[in-house]
């Protein structure tokens, strides 16, 4: 216990690093984008980054984080605050021009570039950016995290629980990035969102729905955990349950509202998606190549 307590403590203080470095270049290359006039990115937009960027540190490097072992409901707040919460502010920041620019130029010409503008990453960009891919993918890591067998393993292994956290936050942002980047069909695009938000919510509302009424806790190892705020197990699970159900509904109703308000006033939404104008859902090679050009 001992041992898995000191690696946990590690990974804390090394995903901290990382996220700070993370953020760090974003500043860099958005206060260098800012000065030299090459493309303008708001500050509210830098604001959104940042945060989704502490929503991430909370979830997986914050005291709080320690505490999922003790309750379900800190559990279900990782997982919501990655898959749900941190990605699309992250993508309403348009992260890839600022981290390109803020990372140095050697690397992006001497790595990046080549490496995105090979035959393989494009193929493999082109598939991560399939709705139907993203939807599936994100509906797998939920369902698939939870199956009691599954859900042991991450909770044991502090490996086995850092690949789960990377796992809802990967299919997390692949899951919002066809929401919130403007599409070239403006129209359909704005219906098959709300269509594909509508089906997304089904998978939460199935497994939302066993673990609140469900009479038994599905999740032994919480019976030997100590329950802060001197919940029950059972307890525990269905108000695990009812928040993952209420963040769900609440944060796609908004995405759905947002893209609903933009179909039926489309005079007054210029952008398509959740965007607003300067936001420029470009790919990262292409953005490479701006970013070598600029440099």
């Amino acid at each position: 216990m001992s041992h898995h307590a000191a690696s946990e403590s590690f990974q804390s203080v090394l995903l901290t690093l990382i996220l700070l470095f993370t953020a760090l270049v974003y500043l860099r290359g958005w206060f260098s984008l800012r000065s030299s006039r090459v493309e303008n990115i708001s500050a509210l937009r830098a604001l959104s980054f940042l945060v989704g960027m502490f929503l991430i540190w909370l979830a997986v490097a914050s005291p709080l984080a320690g505490l999922d072992r003790e309750l379900l409901t800190v559990h279900m707040m990782q997982h919501l605050l990655l898959m749900t919460l941190a990605p699309p502010l992250i993508w309403l920041g348009g992260p890839a021009g600022p981290v390109l620019r803020g990372l140095p130029r050697r690397f992006v010409e001497g790595l990046l570039g080549p490496l995105w503008q090979s035959h393989p990453a494009e193929r493999l960009a082109k598939t991560l950016r399939r709705p139907e891919f993203a939807w599936l993918a994100a509906c797998a890591a939920l369902v698939g995290w939870h199956i009691p067998r599954f859900f042991a393993l991450g909770m044991q292994s502090a490996s086995w629980h850092l690949f789960e956290h990377f796992s809802f936050l990967a299919t997390g942002l692949l899951f919002w990035w066809p929401v919130v980047r403007p599409p070239t069909d403006a129209f359909r695009q704005d219906l098959s969102m709300i269509l594909y938000l509508f089906l997304a919510t089904l998978p939460c509302d199935i497994l939302s729905g066993f673990l609140a009424f469900s009479d038994r806790v599905v999740y032994p190892m919480y019976f030997s955990s100590s329950h802060l705020l001197f919940f029950s197990p059972l307890v525990d699970q269905q108000c695990a349950a009812a928040l993952m159900w209420t963040c769900v509904t609440v944060a796609y109703l908004a995405a759905g509202a947002i893209l609903t308000m933009r179909l039926l006033s489309p005079q007054g939404f210029p952008q398509s998606g959740l965007m607003q104008p300067g936001f420029r859902g470009t790919g990262i090679g292409r953005r490479v190549r701006q970013s070598q050009e600029a440099l």
